[in-house]
């Protein structure tokens, strides 16, 4: 196996602070699971994703993005949801990482033609 191809757990979090738009598709994430853990595992779900694609182990969820997953109720969970993924450099002194991630809901009405997006 080449150096390139790691494991994504090994990867380092780049030290550039940068947002981006992401669709999470939770319909097919959360296939099989049962219907009493949906909404709980949503959120675990979104919180893997966010690890994986901006390489920060700290991960803080807003209180707006677990409304949204709650707000059909515990297996009711929406099939998609839009979230900008904000990567900020940690005040606190005392962290073990010097990264975190925000994750915050983007309210759309429409998914079709939506991708990744990076705003400035």
């Amino acid at each position: 196996m080449s150096q390139k191809s790691k494991n994504w757990k090994d990867k380092k979090p780049k030290a550039e602070i940068v947002t981006r738009e992401y669709t999470i598709h939770l319909h097919k994430l959360l296939h099989n699971v049962s219907y009493k853990r949906r909404a709980p595992k949503a959120i675990k779900v979104i919180k893997q994703f966010t690890n994986r694609e901006m390489g920060t182990k700290d991960v803080r969820v807003d209180p707006e993005v677990n409304k949204f997953i709650w707000s059909k109720g515990i297996k009711n969970v929406p099939f998609r949801i839009r979230v900008r993924l904000e990567r900020q450099i940690n005040e606190d002194e005392e962290a073990k990482e010097r990264l975190y991630t925000r994750v915050t809901y983007v309210p759309t009405k429409n998914f079709k033609g939506l991708t990744t997006k990076v705003i400035n």
